[in-house]
C-alpha cells in the first residue's frame, strides 16, 4: 500500500489533469446512467402489460422523438466525457512516467561506484523502461479507472435495488464472490509480477552483456553457446508470463460466468415479476440494461487488480533504486573547491575495504608535493587503482582522511573536486558522437581551438587531420572505429582539455605501441609540469622518471623513494626491474656467477 501512495504522490504533482480525468468520467457515469433510464421509459410508453394481456399505447410521435434525441444527446456527451477523461489519463501517465525516468536517471548519476558494482546494467536498464511502463499503464489503468469502477459499481447496485430490490439481491449473489476471487487472484498476480519483473532483467543483462562482448564471443566461436543460454532465460520469461496470463485468462472466465449466471436469473425472475404486475417492461429492461453495464466495471476490475499486481512490483523495484544509500554522500555544507592554488595532494592513515571485510589498503600514507609527479607500482589487486578511487571520491576512505591543500576531501562539492582532478583511465570510453565532442565532454564551452590544442598535446591532431571529416568524424559506438592507442590518446587529450591541477594517469600507455608511447611520454612531460600527477602503470619504463616511486604490496606501501633509491635497497621495485627492463644476458650472467657456474675454482 505505501508504493501505491507514493505512486499516487506523484500523480497529484500533476493535480490538473488528475482533477480533469475524475471530473470527466463523473460526468461520463452520469450520461451513461442515464441513458438506460430514458430506454425504459421509451418502452413504458409503447407497451403496457397486465397478467397475460399485452397492450400497445398509443403515443405522439413527438414524444418518442424527444426521447430519442435526448438518448442521442446523453451518449455524445457520455462520448465527449470519456474523450477528456482518455486525454486526461494518458497525459497523467505520461507526465509521471517522464518524471520517474529523470528520477531514476539522476539517482544513477549520482549514487556511488560501489552501488553500479552490485548491480547487473541489464537489470537496471529493465528498471528504467519496462518498471516505468508498468508504473505508466497503473496510471493510466488502475488509478483513475479504479475509482471509477467503484463508482459505478456503487450507483448501479443503489438504482438496481430502487428498481426492484428482490430482483436485485438475486442477480447480485455472486458479487461476494467476486470480491473473494479478485482478493486472491490480486495476492498471486503481485508475487508473479515481481519475479516476472527480475526474470526480465535478468534477461535483458544476459542481451547487454553478450552486445557489449561481442568481440569475445565471435574470436571464441560461442555464438551457439550465448544463443543457448539467452534462450534458456528467454523460455523462463515466457513461462512467468504464461502462468500469469493464464491466471488472468481463468479469472476473467469465471467473471463471465457469474455474469452468465446472474442475467439467466433476471430474465427468469424479472418475467415474473411484469407478469405479476410488480415491474414493468420498461423497468425490467432497465435492469437488463443496467445489469449489462455492471458488467463493464467487474470485467474491467479484473484488468485493475493486473496493473495493481505490476504496479506494486514494479514500484518495489524502482523505489530500491530510488531509495538507494550512497556510500558517498555529499555534506549538506559542503563548499565549493576553487582551483587548487598548489596542487598538494596528502592521504594520511588511509585504510579501505570493499566489503567491510577484507582491507584493499591499509594505513596508506601519501604525501604529493605541488607539481611532483608519483608513480604507483604493484602486482594486480595491490590496490593501485582503489588509492586514484579514493582521490575523486568514487569511494569514500574507511579511516584516516584525504586532504588537497590541507582541505579534507570530504568538506567539499562533489563537482568541484572532480573538476580539480583530471583521470586518465585504463578502460577508455567514447561516447557515440564526434572527435571534437569526445575530447571537449566535460569542457562542453570548449572552442576548436581549445580541442585542436589538446589533440597536439596527446599526439592525434595529426591522425584526425587525415580523416576526411577531421574533427566531425563520427567514432562510432564505445569508439569502435577508433583504434586502441587512438582511443587512449583521445581520453588524454579530454583530461587535458579541462585542465586539472592534479593529474592521475592509470595505465595511460598500456595499450599502445612503442613509438606511440613514445611520443605520448614526451607530451605528457609537458602536460604533468605544474601539476600533481599520479601515474599507475605495469610497466617501470613509464614510472622511474617520477620524483617518488610507490611499490604496493597487499594494499600496502612496501617501498617508495626514487628510482636510483629503490634500485639501491634490491628489494621489490628491484625484482620487478630485473623482470621487465634489464638486459636478459645481464641476467642470466648474474644468475650464473650467484650460483657458482663462472668463476671459482676453474
Amino acid at each position: 500500500m505505501q508504493i501505491l501512495l507514493r505512486i499516487t504522490g506523484m500523480a497529484w504533482r500533476h493535480r490538473p489533469n488528475l482533477i480533469l480525468a475524475y471530473v470527466s468520467f463523473f460526468a461520463a457515469i452520469g450520461f451513461s446512467l442515464l441513458v438506460p433510464k430514458l430506454f425504459g421509459n421509451s418502452i413504458d410508453k409503447l407497451v403496457s402489460i397486465e397478467g397475460q394481456q399485452v397492450t400497445v399505447l398509443a403515443v405522439e410521435w413527438t414524444t418518442q422523438l424527444v426521447l430519442a434525441l435526448a438518448i442521442l444527446g446523453a451518449n455524445v456527451a457520455r462520448g465527449f466525457s470519456d474523450f477528456a477523461r482518455t486525454y486526461a489519463t494518458d497525459s497523467l501517465s505520461q507526465k509521471v512516467s517522464f518524471d520517474l525516468r529523470n528520477l531514476l536517471y539522476d539517482k544513477l548519476q549520482h549514487i556511488s561506484f560501489a552501488y553500479h558494482d552490485k548491480e547487473h546494467t541489464g537489470n537496471l536498464m529493465s528498471k528504467a523502461t519496462s518498471d516505468v511502463e508498468s508504473i505508466r499503464r497503473f496510471i493510466n489503468l488502475g488509478l483513475v479507472r479504479s475509482l471509477d469502477v467503484s463508482v459505478r459499481i456503487v450507483a448501479i447496485t443503489s438504482i438496481l435495488l430502487f428498481l426492484d430490490w428482490k430482483l436485485a439481491l438475486l442477480s447480485l449473489v455472486f458479487v461476494p464472490f467476486v470480491v473473494l476471487r479478485s482478493t486472491l487472484v490480486l495476492r498471486r498476480l503481485r508475487r508473479m509480477w515481481l519475479h516476472v519483473q527480475e526474470v526480465m532483467g535478468e534477461t535483458v543483462t544476459v542481451l547487454q552483456e553478450n552486445l557489449v562482448g561481442i568481440h569475445v564471443v565471435k574470436a571464441f566461436a560461442s555464438e551457439e553457446y550465448e544463443k543457448e543460454k539467452y534462450r534458456r532465460k528467454a523460455q523462463e520469461l515466457r513461462e512467468e508470463f504464461y502462468k500469469s496470463e493464464r491466471l488472468q485468462g481463468v479469472n476473467s472466465a469465471w467473471m463471465s460466468l457469474y455474469f452468465t449466471f446472474a442475467l439467466g436469473l433476471i430474465l427468469w425472475f424479472g418475467g415474473i415479476e411484469v407478469i405479476n404486475g410488480n415491474l414493468s417492461p420498461g423497468g425490467l429492461a432497465q435492469f437488463v440494461l443496467y445489469m449489462n453495464q455492471l458488467t463493464f466495471p467487474i470485467r474491467a476490475s479484473a484488468q485493475i487488480i493486473n496493473s495493481f499486481s505490476r504496479a506494486i512490483s514494479s514500484g518495489q523495484r524502482m523505489f530500491e533504486v530510488l531509495d538507494a544509500k550512497s556510500p558517498v554522500e555529499e555534506k549538506p555544507d559542503a563548499k565549493v573547491m576553487g582551483r587548487s592554488q598548489q596542487g598538494r595532494v596528502q592521504f594520511v592513515d588511509v585504510s579501505f575495504s570493499y566489503d567491510d571485510r577484507t582491507p584493499a589498503l591499509r594505513h596508506v600514507n601519501i604525501d604529493a608535493a605541488p607539481g611532483q609527479v608519483t608513480a604507483i607500482l604493484g602486482a594486480p589487486g595491490s590496490g593501485k587503482s582503489t588509492i586514484v578511487n579514493m582521490l575523486p571520491r568514487f569511494y569514500d576512505v574507511t579511516e584516516g582522511h584525504i586532504d588537497i591543500d590541507g582541505v579534507d576531501i570530504r568538506d567539499v562539492t562533489l563537482e568541484s573536486l572532480r573538476r580539480n582532478v583530471g583521470i586518465v583511465q585504463q578502460d577508455v570510453y567514447l561516447f557515440s558522437d564526434t572527435i571534437r565532442d569526445n575530447i571537449a565532454y566535460g569542457a562542453v564551452n570548449a572552442t576548436l581551438e581549445d580541442v585542436i590544442e589538446a589533440a597536439k598535446v596527446a599526439q592525434l591532431h595529426d591522425h584526425i587531420m587525415s580523416l576526411p571529416d577531421g574533427y566531425d568524424t563520427w567514432v562510432g559506438e564505445r569508439g569502435a572505429t577508433l583504434s586502441g592507442g587512438q582511443r587512449q590518446r583521445l581520453s588524454i587529450a579530454r583530461t587535458v582539455l579541462i585542465d586539472p591541477p592534479v593529474l592521475i594517469l592509470d595505465d595511460s600507455t598500456s595499450s599502445v605501441d612503442v613509438e606511440t608511447e613514445r611520443l605520448i611520454h614526451q607530451a605528457m612531460i609537458n602536460v604533468m609540469k605544474g601539476r600533481t600527477t599520479f601515474v599507475i602503470a605495469h610497466r617501470l619504463s613509464t614510472v622511474r622518471e617520477a620524483d617518488l616511486i610507490l611499490v604496493l604490496q597487499d594494499g600496502e606501501i612496501v617501498e617508495q623513494g626514487s628510482h636510483i633509491e629503490l634500485m639501491a635497497k634490491r628489494g621489490t621495485y628491484r625484482d620487478i626491474y630485473d623482470l621487465q627492463l634489464r638486459p636478459q644476458a645481464e641476467i642470466l650472467l648474474d644468475a650464473a656467477i650467484t650460483s657458482g657456474d663462472i668463476g671459482g675454482d676453474n
